[in-house]
């Protein structure tokens, strides 16, 4: 049974199961999305999720240490400060964190 045959495990739409190419375009790889392509070069696309998703008063040790071996760190923390992604670890900052940077940009830019 081919993995994009089961709708409730396939991440992507079912027009690329009959695609020719066996690894099809991640969704957000379209064109039109460009500034997204980061993602496929992002390290935490490789490890657990919960890792940056912690529980209230868990640990962020781990997927801070993935983050920092990134190549595409900055992409990621850039899109969580634009997209206002108020949880997990993003660019290798947490939510608090994230937050800090954002009012320091601000101050920043009307100082």
């Amino acid at each position: 049974m081919s993995y994009f045959s089961r709708p409730s495990l396939s991440l992507v739409p079912d027009s690329f199961a009959a695609a020719a190419d066996p690894m099809p375009a991640m969704p957000w790889v379209d064109g039109s999305s460009s500034e997204e392509a980061w993602r496929l070069n992002a390290l935490c696309a490789e490890t657990d999720p919960e890792a940056f998703f912690p529980e209230k008063g868990g640990s962020t040790r781990e997927a801070k240490r993935v983050c920092s071996g990134c190549e595409v760190r900055a992409e990621c923390l850039e899109f969580a400060l634009a997209n206002d992604e108020r949880f997990g670890i993003w660019g290798g900052l947490s939510e608090r964190e994230r937050r800090r940077l954002r009012l320091m940009r601000r101050d920043a830019i009307s100082a």
